[in-house]
């Protein structure tokens, strides 16, 4: 009563004098009742001032507040009361005071007495009311408490959040996607809350805000949030984990490039999940997404220098999922601490539609991350194929750029040939096979692998033709013959590596010796690969490893499916190229004395064959060497051989073949492989032309089976006999060095 009347005689003082009064004697007292009787007191003058409490609420509200925490549960709940009919009253008009009423509201909405707890909810939904329905609201002065408050670790601390930012999400006039940088972070955290309500709660927010994204990427500050997005789709929580993968997947599909700086970070976070299994199969499927779309977004532009590139500038304007599928963006590989991304403050922010942007595509913190998976020996094999598919992928888009890292990268990709997965292998040889045939690759002096290895004598090599690529005047599709272009500096030292890998790793040439080279021989020329393998074995110092190497690159050449174009070119040797790669062959081939001979039966070198069967005498004849014998005869009887025992019908011009067979026969003990060669013998027809006299002059088709014009074959006997001299005393010196150490152990 004694307010109205001032209200009325206009009397601010008296008023002003009266809310101290209540507020300093009253609700601030240190008797308990005194201060029941203040807040009571309080929200009587806020009724009886009526519209003119909006010039008085800071008077009014701040001793309500203090009240609030009054350690008396009861003052609490009185405090709840007089501000509820305060703000009832003012209305609109609390506005201005809202965040220091928000503040009071989190704290009671953590209260432990129900009945404050009740009250302060009341009082939340007249708030929120009040808010819904004005247009005054003060977004940006809210948002520093908001985003203070939001970290809190209450469970009904954080529904109260939570809570709110729904109302202020649903309110058209109040943009909160502005300030989703500011609070995006909390979200996430409370989207691990222990409450299933309040994690329901926050996933519903979550996904208004995605929708929205939707709506207006345009003005959407993705920039701001992505590395929020990479620290919590690593998180441990599979709910928060796949939020944040699908927020990354919307990410990259509406913003391209402009997430191309946080590449390493995403790739971090992405790769090991595409080894989860069937537990995690949605995570794993929407990871899968995202480094599909990422790895999508780079293109050849992106090799060029940066002096030579003024930029690369695509339109802001935000990206759909179909026009990505047509349309490739560019990645810009800026590198991200893996440990630590928060700590980068990245300036670049997406811009309005009408702006353009450059991304510079810095491949130093992608390669980090790449090569870091490949070097953890614990994750998945769908991770591990995935690196290798991404360095592929950069191989072919920027390899001027990529060849940079060659030098790191080839230890390791050498290494994972040893996997355990065919499918980790394929695609390491691809890798591997890009890295040694690409142009870009292409560099003088000494080679980049490792400068001792020398190479004495130059190889000419070829260029393979790849499948289904067209020929150009770019840096792929060369075809496949003598004139072009020799192959890279890097294949020769990727095929010396090979050879030491399976040198150092004999049980990696044992199980998968012949895939890798069989697989090698298709992405690569199959004449290069053995043209610069029988060079390299040449100069091995480790003859039995060189005999074994030749032994499996032998068995390769005579029975793989892959080699049927080099089988037939050396056949006939009727170009210099076929009877070059031949002597090459050979000479390197004499480390095994068998293959020899199953090589000059390929290339139809019949009399030469017989000549070094009749050496075999002077060789020692050992089990292993039989078992090749015995194996040669079964790969005689073999489809790769039907051009040899149809020559057999031709007694007259091919007599040394026929004769090589019978040295062959005598070689044998009485075995099955001396049983079926028998047979095959005793099927000659006529065998009495078998003989030949030196005054008989053969045919010229006989001439040419039995020998090919241009090659020395006496100086291949001397180099053939040679090499085996080299074996027979390296095998007495391990016979000797067997006999010395027997003799210690009898000691």
């Amino acid at each position: 009563r004694l307010v109205r009347e001032f209200v009325a005689q206009n009397n601010t003082s008296q008023i002003k004098h009266v809310i101290q009064i209540l507020s300093q004697e009253f609700a601030l007292s240190q008797h308990p009742h005194s201060r029941k009787g203040g807040l009571i007191g309080l929200a009587a003058c806020s009724i009886a001032l009526g519209k003119d409490s909006g010039l008085y609420l800071k008077e009014l509200i701040e001793p309500v507040l203090t009240c609030f925490n009054d350690t008396d549960s009861r003052l609490r709940y009185y405090a709840c009361e007089a501000l509820y009919n305060i703000v009832k009253v003012a209305r609109g008009s609390v506005l201005p005071h809202f965040n220091v009423l928000f503040d009071g509201l989190s704290k009671l909405a953590a209260d432990p007495d129900p009945n404050v707890k009740s009250g302060s909810e009341l009082l939340d939904r007249l708030l929120k009311d009040i808010v819904t329905e004005s247009n005054h609201f003060d977004l940006v002065g809210f948002i520093p408490l908001l985003r203070e408050r939001i970290y809190s670790n209450n469970q009904y601390a954080r529904q109260f959040i939570i809570s709110w930012i729904l109302v202020l999400e649903s309110v058209p006039d109040i943009n909160l996607l502005d300030y989703l940088p500011e609070i995006l972070d909390g979200l996430f955290q409370i989207l691990g809350d222990n409450s299933k309500e309040i994690r329901k709660m926050c996933e519903v927010a979550l996904g208004e805000f995605l929708k929205e994204i939707k709506k207006n990427p345009s003005s959407v500050k993705f920039a701001e949030m992505a590395n929020i997005l990479v620290i919590h789709c690593q998180a441990a929580d599979d709910l928060i984990q796949l939020t944040a993968m699908c927020w990354m997947r919307e990410f990259i599909q509406l913003a391209g490039r402009v997430m191309l700086p946080y590449s390493s970070g995403i790739l971090t976070a992405v790769l090991p999940c595409l080894s989860y299994d069937d537990r995690k199969k949605n995570i794993k499927e929407v990871a899968n997404v995202c480094n599909q779309s990422l790895m999508k977004l780079v293109i050849p532009e992106d090799d060029e220098t940066d002096e030579a590139k003024q930029s690369i500038t695509v339109a802001a304007e935000p990206i759909s999922e179909e026009s990505l599928s047509k349309t490739e963006a560019v990645s810009s590989g800026e590198s991200l601490s893996e440990l630590d991304v928060t700590a980068l403050n990245w300036p670049l922010s997406f811009p309005c539609s009408s702006e353009r942007i450059q991304v510079t595509l810095n491949l130093d913190g992608i390669v980090q991350v790449l090569d870091c998976h490949l070097h953890d020996t614990s994750i998945g094999m769908m991770t591990r194929i995935a690196v290798l598919k991404w360095l592929y992928h950069l191989y072919i888009k920027t390899p001027r750029k990529m060849f940079r890292h060659t030098d790191s990268l080839f230890p390791i990709l050498l290494r994972t040939l040893s996997d355990e997965s065919d499918e980790v292998i394929l695609k390491d040889l691809e890798v591997l096979a890009e890295i040694a045939s690409s142009p870009a690759g292409q560099t003088e002096g000494p080679g980049p692998f490792d400068s001792s290895d020398a190479r004495p004598n130059s190889v000419e090599l070829h260029v393979p033709a790849r499948a289904g690529q067209p020929n150009s005047s770019g840096t792929k599709g060369l075809e496949c013959s003598p004139s072009t272009p020799t192959m890279n500096s890097y294949f020769y030292k990727f095929m010396i590596n090979l050879l030491k890998r399976f040198s150092s790793e004999r049980k990696l040439l044992e199980t998968r010796g012949a895939f890798i080279i069989r697989q090698l021989c298709l992405l690569l020329n199959a004449e290069n690969i053995f043209h610069s393998m029988a060079d390299i074995l040449l100069r091995e110092e480790d003859l039995k490893f060189a005999s074994t190497m030749v032994h499996t690159l032998n068995t390769i050449l005579l029975t793989s499916s892959e080699l049927f174009q080099l089988r037939n070119q050396l056949k006939d040797l009727k170009t210099p190229e076929s009877r070059n790669l031949f002597c090459c062959l050979y000479r390197s081939w004499c480390h095994n004395p068998v293959t020899t001979v199953s090589l000059c039966f390929l290339t139809q070198n019949y009399k030469h064959a017989y000549d070094l069967i009749q050496k075999f005498g002077d060789l020692e004849v050992t089990v292993d060497f039989l078992t090749e014998v015995d194996k040669l005869v079964q790969l005689i009887e073999c489809p790769i051989f039907t051009y040899l025992r149809l020559q057999l019908l031709d007694v007259k011009n091919n007599p040394y073949l026929i004769k090589a067979l019978y040295g062959l026969l005598m070689l044998l003990p009485q075995s099955n492989a001396f049983q079926l060669l028998s047979h095959r013998l005793q099927c000659v027809p006529n065998p009495e032309l078998m003989q030949t006299a030196d005054s008989t002059r053969p045919s010229t088709a006989g001439f040419k089976r039995m020998s090919a014009p241009n090659i020395d074959y006496t100086e291949l006997l001397q180099h053939f006999e040679k090499v085996q001299n080299k074996h027979l005393e390296a095998r007495h010196q391990r016979a000797g060095r067997a006999e010395q150490l027997d003799r210690r152990v009898v000691l």
